[in-house]
């Protein structure tokens, strides 16, 4: 597991004051920018600088200790994410990934049309069934993107869990931003990309159809949004074929930057390929995978699981 190094536009992380309660306003809201700079302040004081610190050791995921709950929910609650290494190692048992979620409130799963009927998904490859015409049921890189883009509003992916069961020969490699670094590093470059990505019609994700039915109709909506309770959703694809964006300049603009920091070898971009008994807990961040190479003792497998919450707390 490593970790990018170079700079990025954002400021680099330094020791500062401890933080103050000064997050009275909705620092997501372009019209409170003292609100914004206040947990802008906090967010960026003590960031993690190394994927190793978003690892937690814990015995079984199952059951975790209140020190290991305490230990990934104060690392999401920084990042939006963090990594378990526990010791099932192999164990397909989905309950592994199933319990340690409903420990952290992420109990309504989103039952897509991948989804076993349990609706935990299998991630493997599987050239012979429908699902290998989807990339990520091959071993082609996927780019960078939130899950659940193309979800209804009102069924939005807000959290996310990935749990290693086997992993390939070589590659997998999943890269993870902070989706809230991505919105200050829009923010500081020009709010106006802010609000361009507010537009309701800032994106729109074309129709699936698959031999002339209609699977799903085509979706618009924005790249960021405030969910009810205040917090910053994103969704966002880099797949050309699977977005149409809006005409708006700003919105062209917004779209190079963003492009650009995912580009970047950048210290707040994580990578990390999960090993058996290893899995991601987070809020949807953004992620990519790289391609990768199996043989016969070594085949990648993957349970996913899409949720309609947050991690509960953060």
């Amino acid at each position: 597991m490593t970790l990018g190094s170079s700079a990025s536009g954002i400021a680099p992380r330094r020791t500062l004051r401890p933080a103050r309660n000064l997050i009275l306003k909705n620092p997501f809201d372009l019209d409170h920018d003292n609100a914004y700079r206040a947990w802008r302040e906090q967010k960026l004081e003590g960031y993690p600088e190394r994927l190793e610190d978003l690892i937690v050791e814990v015995r079984d995921p199952r059951q975790l200790t209140k020190a290991e709950h305490d230990a990934i929910h104060s690392r999401c609650r920084k990042t939006n994410m963090a990594i378990y290494t526990g010791s099932t190692g192999s164990d397909p048992d989905k309950a592994i990934p199933a319990l340690l979620g409903d420990q952290f409130g992420l109990q309504e799963l989103d039952c897509n049309m991948g989804a076993d009927d349990d609706g935990i998904t299998t991630l493997q490859v599987l050239d012979a069934e429908w699902r290998g015409s989807y990339i990520p049921y091959t071993n082609r890189p996927i780019h960078w993107h939130t899950d659940g883009y193309y979800n209804r509003p009102e069924q939005q992916i807000l959290g996310l869990l990935l749990h290693c069961v086997s992993a390939a020969a070589s590659g997998g490699e999943n890269a993870l931003l902070d989706h809230e670094i991505a919105y200050i590093h829009l923010r500081d470059a020009n709010p106006d990309y802010i609000r361009a990505f507010m537009r309701p019609d800032a994106m729109t994700i074309p129709p699936n159809v698959e031999n002339g039915i209609e699977l799903r109709p085509a979706r618009s909506g924005p790249v960021f949004s405030l969910l009810a309770n205040g917090r910053l959703h994103m969704r966002y694809t880099a797949r050309s074929r699977s977005i149409e964006w809006s005409a708006d300049p700003l919105v062209s603009k917004a779209t190079t930057a963003l492009t650009d920091l995912l580009a970047a070898d950048s210290p707040y971009i994580y990578r990390a390929t999960l090993q058996p008994g290893q899995g991601l807990i987070c809020n949807n961040v953004l992620h990519d995978r790289s391609g990768f190479e199996e043989d016969e003792q070594q085949k990648r497998q993957l349970y996913r699981l899409r949720y309609y919450q947050r991690i509960a707390g953060t």
